[in-house]
């Protein structure tokens, strides 16, 4: 059984002024085995984001469906966790309160639900920050909390959109060796979208590049890349030569968009 199905997947959005829909995302089938961690690159506005707000529950599509661990998913759930590139912590709670969150919505018991959080909050590297509450941690520790908060109820998938783009290069990096660590330790299946090319071939098994909108798959690339990665990879040959294909592919739907 696969992790995560997308089947045949369109996305319309209403044009304003009685215009036709806008065609975002065309058809697109995605199968995710238990353990993947997939990424999505394409231009800007190609309809990443919207595949990946479907496939969380987010937003409905047109047609087409999503199933994860073979049922239908149409709607938010605990089996989905999602991080995107704004923190969105709450304010009012402690780094442990915000990981906590979801186990309370989940109705976990506070010692087992404050077990799970202490132990995320370890794995992320923030233990001694339980009591701390958002406004004194860094960007980058926030987007730590904000994953700890994400893989707490345990999601057969965890979405990320862009989560690092907001961070600066050195924390950025430091974050996808995070990622990694993490990922390795809690084997859930990942599918993360982003525009940054080194950042995808550095953390994906899998890299799916989509055409210009709409939406289409352009190109799937298996990054035989070993594991586990240090940043050192990024200047080996065979990283240069994954993102040389990938950075043409891009260019090339580039001069197409500019000459329609």
């Amino acid at each position: 059984m696969k992790a995560l199905s997308i089947e045949q997947l369109v996305v319309d959005y209403k044009a304003p002024h009685g215009q036709p829909p806008l065609n975002v995302v065309d058809h697109i089938d995605l199968e995710l085995e238990g353990g993947d961690f997939v990424v999505i690159v394409g231009p800007s506005g190609c309809g990443k984001s919207s595949l990946l707000r479907v496939a969380a529950g987010l937003v409905e599509p047109t047609s087409g469906r999503v199933l994860v661990g073979g049922k239908l998913a149409d709607r938010p759930g605990a089996d989905r966790g999602v991080v995107f590139q704004s923190y969105s912590l709450y304010e009012w709670r402690t780094v442990l309160g915000n990981v906590e969150f979801g186990l309370e919505l989940a109705g976990w018991g506070k010692t087992e639900r404050r077990n799970r959080a202490r132990d995320l909050i370890r794995l992320v590297g923030l233990d001694g920050f339980e009591d701390v509450y958002p406004r004194g941690l860094s960007g980058g520790m926030q987007q730590r909390v904000a994953l700890a908060r994400a893989l707490a109820p345990q999601p057969t998938v965890l979405f990320l959109d862009e989560p690092f783009g907001a961070l600066d290069a050195q924390t950025r990096t430091q974050m996808q060796e995070l990622l990694l660590n993490v990922w390795r330790e809690v084997k859930t299946t990942i599918l993360f979208i982003t525009h940054d090319l080194d950042e995808a071939l550095f953390l994906a098994d899998r890299v799916f590049m989509m055409s210009r909108r709409p939406g289409r798959w352009l190109k799937v690339l298996n990054v035989d890349l070993p594991r586990p990665r240090t940043y050192e990879i990024t200047t080996s040959a065979m990283f240069c030569q994954y993102k040389t294909e990938l950075l043409s592919m891009l260019r090339q739907e580039a001069a197409a968009a500019e000459g329609s």
